[in-house]
């Protein structure tokens, strides 16, 4: 019965240790220049700074 459990606790940390592993590699960076959104002079949001005028 014991044996069982702490098998059962080594198989979820490995089995979550792997989902942790899979969501590092599959994520798309996360840079900060990536998240950047502006507002332009109408209110919009886009993508790219305003250029200096």
């Amino acid at each position: 019965m014991k044996k069982q459990l702490e098998k059962n606790r080594q198989k979820k940390k490995e089995d979550k240790e792997q989902r942790k592993l899979e969501r590092q590699q599959n994520s798309s960076g996360g840079d900060l220049e990536s998240m950047m959104a502006y507002v332009n002079e109408w209110g919009e949001i886009v993508s790219t700074p305003p250029e200096k005028k």
